[in-house]
């Protein structure tokens, strides 16, 4: 009888190969599964090797990522949801930091691409309400606008969840999400409201 496989030992893994990463520890076989109570054939047994385990570190930090953004309810507010989504990626850094780095790693490939641009389309989404309840211009290209919302995302995530930044730099958020808005047609003053209320962290 074929023996079932426990998701946690899969889980334990991951987790156990993002940290030694982020660490900067050489990864192998061996190192892996140091003190964690399995034995290296359990890389094969659930990933196929050492290949399909980095594949499987990407997929899971994209899958956490999609996760949180789930969560987010939409409101009668989609320039709010907006800032809510990227306030929600930023969360997902700082739960995850060791994930994180790891999941912009090219050096991997991904178990499904398609779940990276799932999270994209998510902000894609929100950026078409908004247009369509003309907070921003009939023009505003919607994924230009999750695009660059991301980036902004991206890069406080970087400073702050993996590099030098405090956290408190995290409500730089709130003045360079409101600029990007404005841009798109949004009034100041109604933007800045809308974006202060959905940027919680």
């Amino acid at each position: 009888m074929a023996r079932t496989k426990d998701p946690a030992v899969r889980s334990l893994l991951i987790e156990r190969a993002a940290q030694m990463l982020a660490a900067r520890q050489p990864v192998t076989l061996r190192s892996l599964v140091d003190g964690t109570g399995v034995s290296t054939m359990a890389v094969y047994t659930y990933f196929g090797g050492m290949e399909g385990l980095w594949r499987a570190v990407r997929q899971e930090g994209f899958t956490r990522l999609a996760a949180r953004l789930a969560a987010v309810p939409s409101s009668a507010d989609p320039v709010r949801d907006l800032a809510a989504l990227g306030a929600a990626y930023l969360s997902n850094a700082l739960a995850v930091p060791d994930l994180y780095r790891v999941m912009f790693d090219p050096a991997s490939g991904l178990e499904d691409a398609r779940a990276a641009d799932g999270t994209l389309h998510r902000l894609v989404h929100a950026a078409e309400r908004a247009v369509a309840a003309g907070r921003f211009r009939a023009d505003a290209d919607p994924l230009e606008l999750a695009t660059r919302s991301w980036v902004i995302g991206h890069g406080l995530a970087s400073l702050v969840a993996t590099g030098p930044l405090p956290r408190e730099a995290l409500a730089h958020g709130v003045p360079l999400l409101t600029a990007l808005f404005v841009g798109a047609g949004d009034t100041p003053e109604r933007c800045h409201r809308s974006v202060a209320r959905g940027w919680r962290l």
